[in-house]
């Protein structure tokens, strides 16, 4: 055809493309078999990378026929209890050829050494394979609460799984510092910048004693990063660039790494979930993109790797089309756009350049405060309560409309969605796969062979009573059947478990604003009563997710209840005797993973036995309507889900339920 260059001509007038960032999609859940065919699929699709979530008895050291894995096995992420499901979860996929992302920071030495084990039963070199293990402690205390053991020991782990790596896997990323939990739990920019920053520091520090100085630089530059985007893309934008440039500095100023590239600042990104909305979840579209934009378009500040959620993860656990749909996003910007033929875009911009400084000089702050405190790990406490105000802050905000959310607390009347008839949106786990789950691991412990598990099981205990790199024992163990559980179990038994702290202090804050009528409904009320209106609020089950019951619990206190709120993983039974032992007027629980019909159950079922029928119970998580009204169904009596946005309402209805008349 006229015009056309003859099939056989090279064309030398096309722009040169930067190569795309790694397209990931995180997932799992239910089985390992149905993860394997979720990540088949989505790599046929044109995923290039896998990032595995794994359910909460998994991240926490529970097999799944442990009572506080009761209702969470397969909810939030797939299940994996020893080298049979590892080695389902990854057939026909192999390894060698793989970049694998595995969000697990307790178990990490232990997911990782099951990864080795199904490797090499594959015949991979196990030096040539490539990934991360999040393997993040630190946040695990501040924001998702995933944690085992106390900060000390948990940061040997850490630093342990990097030793290990740099003698044995040189291509896997044995640290992803992860702030992404922070933001969701509210951290400012600057909080975000400098609490990710003081926990890379302290794990390198820690790590300078594990391997020899020549080989020093070349780990810092596997430190990797995980950051979160949010809506407000120019100041993200700003972040990323901001962190690029303080880490650069670090490595230069702390530990003297002359290398570039050993200075480079890599991180992978999953953009932000706070802000998706249960109203008008279509819109979470927009939003997906527009996050996804601060990290790309900036070249020199751009991620090496992108997971998106999916436009329905504030409704419940996204369907294969939704990954796939934002899988698709991806893919647009990267091939159809002219992104990636272009240098950076914002160099020499005045404004770019004045926002990245503040963002620095503000981190900068931060860090000097923590280092003065002895550290990330000396400033946990001080770290958690910076969080846990700042989220109230974001709160009122919106609250007050300050803050604009469309949807949320502006132009709320709109058309419902279609996207969400039918199935309402979402998947559901079957709930016949935690007892599936059950049985073949019952199954796995009666065939493999008693003796070479307590001999592994002694080995690891020995390895981390002595302080020697639990992973060649890990790795042993791993082989050798032992469970999540057991393996977890020895590092209880040795290190001993820890309750991080919730950040939520006894005292009021200077925040009352705005609430003088409620203070003065709680003061009625408590008059009624006889003594302070007592507000018990829990979290059932695994999940760690406390962000909400966090700011119920200030909020509450703020307005003038005697509150008592214990932290996360409790049991039914636990907060029901806590109830009792305070004589609550109400009882709050808090439930993000999907785990709430059971849980729920089972504490209605209790308080009735302990004579509290009486008693009001809410619950708040992400629950879908037909699920809200069996809660109902059990005697709860209020329900509230993420839309619930107006807290104060929520204080007027516990004031309500604890003496009706006082809110008369």
């Amino acid at each position: 055809m006229e015009g056309r260059p003859p099939m056989t001509e090279t064309r030398t007038d096309l722009p040169v493309r930067d190569k795309p960032w790694l397209f990931r999609t995180y997932a799992g859940h239910s089985t390992a078999r149905k993860s394997n065919e979720l990540y088949r699929t989505n790599l046929a699709k044109g995923q290039t990378g896998l990032s595995v979530a794994f359910d909460l008895p998994t991240q926490t050291g529970y097999d799944s026929d442990h009572i506080l894995a009761r209702g969470e096995v397969g909810k939030v992420g797939v299940p994996v209890c020893h080298l049979g499901d590892m080695r389902a979860l990854f057939a026909d996929i192999p390894l060698e050829q793989m970049n694998t992302s595995m969000t697990i920071n307790a178990t990490a030495p232990w997911l990782l050494s099951l990864y080795i084990a199904v490797a090499e039963e594959q015949g991979a070199d196990i030096s040539r394979l490539q990934g991360t293990v999040q393997n993040d402690l630190v946040k695990e205390y501040l924001s998702r609460g995933t944690y085992i053991c106390p900060p000390k020991p948990s940061l040997a782990m850490i630093t342990d799984v990097a030793a290990y790596t740099r003698e044995h896997l040189p291509k896997w990323n044995p640290m992803n510092v992860c702030s992404y939990h922070l933001q969701e739990a509210g951290a400012t920019p600057e909080q975000e910048l400098a609490f990710a920053l003081a926990t890379a520091i302290a794990v390198l520090d820690d790590l300078k004693t594990k391997v020899p100085v020549e080989a020093f630089p070349e780990m810092v530059g596997r430190i990797s990063f995980f950051v979160n985007a949010g809506i407000r893309f120019v100041t993200e934008l700003c972040k990323m660039r901001a962190f690029t440039e303080l880490w650069d500095e670090i490595c230069r100023e702390r530990y003297g790494i002359a290398e570039e590239k050993y200075r480079r600042f890599r991180y992978g990104v999953q953009v932000n979930s706070l802000g998706l909305t249960e109203q008008q979840p279509e819109n979470n579209v927009y939003r997906i993109l527009i996050e996804m934009l601060a990290v790309t378009l900036s070249k020199n500040a751009r991620a090496r790797a992108v997971q998106l959620p999916a436009w329905n993860e504030a409704l419940g656990l996204p369907r294969p089309w939704d990954q796939q749909w934002s899988l698709r996003m991806q893919q647009i910007m990267a091939y159809e756009t002219d992104l990636l033929e272009y240098g950076d875009l914002f160099d020499g911009n005045p404004a770019v350049a004045a926002k990245v400084e503040a963002l620095k000089n503000g981190a900068r702050s931060e860090l000097a405060q923590i280092e003065a405190m002895g550290g990330a790990i000396a400033s946990i406490d001080y770290m958690k309560s910076r969080l846990v105000e700042a989220n109230a802050a974001r709160i009122g905000r919106i609250e007050a409309e300050e803050t604009i959310v469309v949807g949320v607390n502006r132009w709320q009347q709109g058309e419902p969605s279609p996207l969400t008839a039918g199935d309402g949106g979402i998947m559901v786990v079957d709930p016949a796969v935690e007892a599936e789950q059950v049985a073949r691991l019952a199954e796995w412990r009666a065939e493999r062979d008693g003796a070479r598990v307590s001999a592994a099981l002694e080995a690891l205990r020995l390895a981390a009573s002595k302080g020697e790199n639990v992973m060649p024992a890990s790795i042993e163990a791993a082989r050798a059947g032992v469970t999540t559980g057991e393996w977890a179990g020895v590092m209880r038994a040795v290190h001993g478990e820890y309750r991080g702290p919730t950040g939520v202090a006894s005292t009021p804050s200077n925040r009352t604003e705005g609430l003088d009528d409620i203070r003065e409904a709680v003061e009625q009320a408590s008059r009624k009563l006889g003594r302070r209106l007592k507000f018990v609020v829990g979290k059932p089950g695994l999940d760690g997710h406390s962000n909400g019951a966090e700011q119920i619990a200030f909020r509450a206190r703020d307005c003038g209840m005697d509150i008592t709120y214990e932290g996360i993983r409790l049991t039914p039974e636990q907060i029901v005797a806590r109830a009792l032992e305070e004589n609550a007027h109400v009882v709050g629980v808090s439930i993000l993973s999907g785990s709430h019909l059971p849980l729920v159950e089972e504490l209605m079922e209790r308080m009735r036995e302990a004579g509290l029928a009486d008693v009001p119970v809410l619950v708040g998580g992400i629950i879908p309507d037909d699920d809200a009204r069996r809660l109902m169904g059990y005697g709860v009596a209020r329900v509230y889900t993420p839309k619930d946005f107006e807290l104060n309402r929520i204080m007027m209805d516990i004031v309500g339920l604890a003496v009706p008349q006082a809110a008369q």
